[in-house]
């Protein structure tokens, strides 16, 4: 962070306020001089005393107090300020933020403050959900707010699910993502695609494979650390999604398909790290599926899936880049050259999953990358993390090469 950035840090009424008070001591010991505003439904659940102590500034909870002879409390501190971050953003302020209400000094000074904005949402998962809230969202989000996307978890009410105040570690890599100089990927519009999808066979049982989703989900982790504007697109994970990052869950490999091809037709760059069931059943049973006695046995029958890269292909146009993935157990050179000409890739990650430690559901990988211009450039085992480092880095070089 640039030495003594100003940091308004905007406190609402919520449970999560008390992560604010570690996020202000985050701030502020990497080197930000912070000044909060509360709003008074967020002074039932933490003092105002504990946000002065740890910021060594006053807390802002009035609109008229006068503190300042000499200006004009709400405009002086929004010309002050470098970053605003509202954590935790409650359905309330957000609404005011949305339509333009200035009622309290939290909405009056975020009004009037001109530099860019940080939106932390917290709140049940309902009231997330509610259209109102959601309409609320991408209005700050077409503002040009950075709206973190909600933690998933046990939430106050006593049950899980989204809604969470994502921790202020998080917070923080956004705030320093923000920060950061750019980078070829800066507001390039990326779309990851990660796990493994289903075909259902009846209500309780479906066909899959072993994919964890992890190496997909520290793609879109290290595209949005290079300020990429990343949509993942993912079948279903035990993983938490990366700050930031625009989740759209699919289930089928006809889910993935439709909001691939949706989502491409304005995407920079489509990075298909999914690992996608080749086949489905050409029927799925209404209900459970029952073991008889007179039956030991079970035929499916099976038909091939879309062909998910054969259809961007047709989509693609000039300055497009496209990035698949092969998991192979033999002849893995020549198989990986072969989808990269007939799927029309820029870049092709093949791995041997026959290999310990390499591939599906593991925390290490090892993988060749291939590209139509260039020798083969063969990875070490490595963690997942470092891998997708390593992809990231040769698809910035072709963005840059592509100008």
């Amino acid at each position: 962070m640039a030495e003594q950035q100003h940091v308004a840090l905007y406190v609402t009424g919520s449970i999560a306020a008390y992560k604010a008070l570690a996020l202000t001591r985050l701030l502020v010991k990497d080197g930000a001089a912070v000044r909060v505003v509360m709003t008074r439904a967020a002074e039932a659940f933490v003092t105002p005393l504990s946000f002065q102590v740890l910021s060594k500034n006053a807390v802002a909870t009035q609109m008229f107090s006068g503190t300042n002879v000499k200006a004009v409390d709400h405009v002086e501190l929004a010309d002050w300020t470098d970053l605003a971050v509202v954590a935790p953003a409650t359905a309330d302020i957000i609404g005011k933020l949305a339509n333009g209400i200035a009622d309290d000094m939290a909405s009056l000074t975020l009004m009037a403050t001109t530099a860019p904005k940080v939106v932390v949402p917290a709140m049940n998962q309902h009231m997330l959900d509610n259209r109102a809230t959601q309409r609320n969202i991408a209005t700050l989000q077409q503002d040009g707010m950075t709206v973190m996307t909600p933690a998933s978890g046990f939430l106050a009410e006593g049950y899980n699910g989204r809604g969470r105040m994502p921790e202020p570690e998080a917070i923080m890599q956004t705030i320093k993502r923000m920060n950061r100089q750019a980078t070829p990927l800066t507001g390039k519009k990326v779309i990851v695609t990660a796990g493994g999808t289903r075909e259902r066979i009846d209500p309780v049982r479906f066909i899959t494979n072993d994919s964890s989703g992890k190496m997909g989900y520290a793609i879109a982790e290290e595209m949005k650390r290079r300020g990429a504007d990343v949509t993942l697109i993912s079948a279903p994970t035990k993983l938490e999604v990366p700050a930031g990052v625009n989740l759209v869950p699919v289930l089928t490999t006809e889910d993935l398909a439709d909001a691939v091809t949706k989502a491409f037709k304005q995407a920079d760059i489509l990075v298909m790290a999914a690992a996608v069931a080749d086949f489905k059943p050409v029927n799925s049973a209404d209900q459970k599926i029952k073991k008889t006695a007179d039956n030991d046995q079970m035929t499916i029958k099976l038909t091939k899936t879309a062909d998910i890269l054969k259809q961007v292909a047709k989509l693609k146009q000039p300055g497009q880049i496209t990035v698949g993935f092969a998991a192979e157990t033999q002849n893995l050179l020549d198989n990986a050259q072969q989808k990269l000409v007939n799927k029309q890739l820029d870049l092709l990650i093949a791995n041997d999953v026959s290999k310990p430690g390499v591939g599906f559901n593991g925390d290490t990988n090892q993988v060749t990358i291939l590209q139509p211009d260039q020798a083969p450039i063969k990875t070490q085992l490595a963690d997942k993390h470092v891998i997708a480092k390593q992809v990231v880095d040769q698809i910035s070089q072709r963005v840059q090469k592509e100008g």
